[in-house]
């Protein structure tokens, strides 16, 4: 893969003056991974061809000034937990080259010639230095562009980072201007913890137990050294759908918190590929013990879950994890796909506002978040579980509204 040439560094204010101070996060910004998440967007020419630079920067100089959060910078307080500085230090922009052509890089998947696209972050740098957006412009020789860009996931999760980016996107384009975007929602009162502290309600198992270890072992050691590999495997929509009708073919009431003549509701899309994907990584995995103990980890977004519901321009993080009921590799294998999707369902399903709600009384309790942290940069050490072999960690961005 041809290397990457890097013409210029700069950092990029709000246009405007924003607000300025400590911004305190909320309990589920603090818990996220306080790296940052990568994702590339790829434009062939000749609609490449457009896009213009400095028309960039300036856009983005103007983005800043409602998204103005995103400017400041992260610092540590007791307990491991975070506080943002709203403080107009801004985002780091990069323009660069390359002689390769898009299709040298096949269908983007995640690999080390890939990541060279979004701007690297030098972790051991003290926190208060690092920038929580970082964009890096490529210019490819067959006249395609990829913009790299890397957010810190304390301050925003998938769908806030996607509206960002379509926000910006439609400015960049002339669409829209400062005042006709969709005002962002800056305020974390929604994912507070009620005063006085109350206790939680629920057990929240998937902060206080650990996920299944491999049969024989007593650490995760030597599962989380091994070498990792990213693929993209596509589904056509007929094999969703067939999916779908396999999931469904023996569907009962076993999931449902109703009556029992009530006619429970279809499994979804995504209840369908996960539960599939967890039986397939099962059979990939199985090494003849069919009483492995497995559970998968999902994040699930409680904005329509909270009463009331939290607004859709809501700009941080909103989603919390849930565990799957425990289950073992034979009985994931030998039964229908609706088993596994029964139990992926009576995961999530848990998640009410009330749950959610005990989660942040939970946490907030905490006096320690460096156990509960993850990290999605394998340099950057933590303390929390590892929740890969014979475990899987599932999210999806099905829904995510990609302009």
């Amino acid at each position: 893969m041809a290397s990457i040439t890097i013409h210029s560094s700069s950092t990029v204010i709000p246009s405007h003056p924003t607000p300025t101070g400590a911004f305190s996060v909320s309990e589920c910004d603090q818990y996220r991974a306080w790296t940052h998440l990568p994702s590339v967007y790829v434009y062939k020419s000749p609609a490449a061809e457009v896009i213009i630079v400095e028309s960039l920067k300036t856009s983005l100089s103007q983005i800043l000034v409602p998204f103005y959060p995103l400017a400041g910078r992260l610092h540590w307080l007791p307990g491991g937990r975070l506080e943002l500085d709203c403080c107009a230090a801004g985002a780091l922009f990069v323009e660069a080259s390359t002689n390769a052509k898009l299709e040298d890089y096949g269908d983007f998947a995640p690999s080390d010639a890939v990541r060279e696209l979004v701007p690297s972050v030098d972790y051991n740098s003290p926190i208060e230095e690092l920038p929580l957006l970082l964009f890096q412009v490529t210019r490819f020789s067959c006249g395609g562009v990829v913009i790299g860009v890397a957010n810190c996931h304390t301050v925003v999760d998938g769908a806030s980072a996607v509206t960002f980016i379509n926000s910006w996107a439609s400015m960049a384009r002339g669409e829209k201007t400062v005042e006709t975007i969709l005002q962002p929602l800056h305020d974390r009162k929604f994912l507070m913890p009620e005063k006085p502290l109350r206790p939680p309600r629920f057990d929240h198992v998937e902060f206080t137990k650990p996920p299944p270890l491999i049969l024989g072992s007593s650490n995760t050691e030597e599962e989380a050294k091994k070498e990792t590999t990213s693929a993209l495997l596509k589904l056509t929509k007929e094999q969703i759908e067939k999916l779908k009708k396999r999931a469904n073919s023996n569907l009962t009431n076993q999931t449902m918190d109703v009556a029992d003549e009530v006619q429970p509701r279809p499994y979804s899309r995504f209840e369908a590929i996960t539960g599939h994907m967890w039986v397939c990584a099962c059979k990939a995995r199985n090494t003849g013990e069919s009483r492995q103990p497995t559970v998968i980890r999902i994040p699930i977004d409680v904005r329509r879950r909270m009463k009331p519901p939290i607004p859709e321009n809501f700009s941080g993080n909103s989603s919390f994890v849930v565990s799957t009921p425990e289950c073992e590799f034979g009985e994931l294998m030998s039964q229908p796909l609706s088993y596994a999707a029964g139990k992926i369902r009576e995961g999530t399903w848990k998640m009410t506002g009330e749950y959610a709600q005990s989660a942040v009384d939970y946490l907030a309790g905490q006096d320690d978040f460096n156990r509960l942290r993850t990290s999605f940069h394998s340099k950057v050490p933590v303390q929390a579980s590892f929740w890969g072999n014979p475990n899987l960690s599932i999210g999806s961005w099905m829904s995510f509204p990609f302009l």
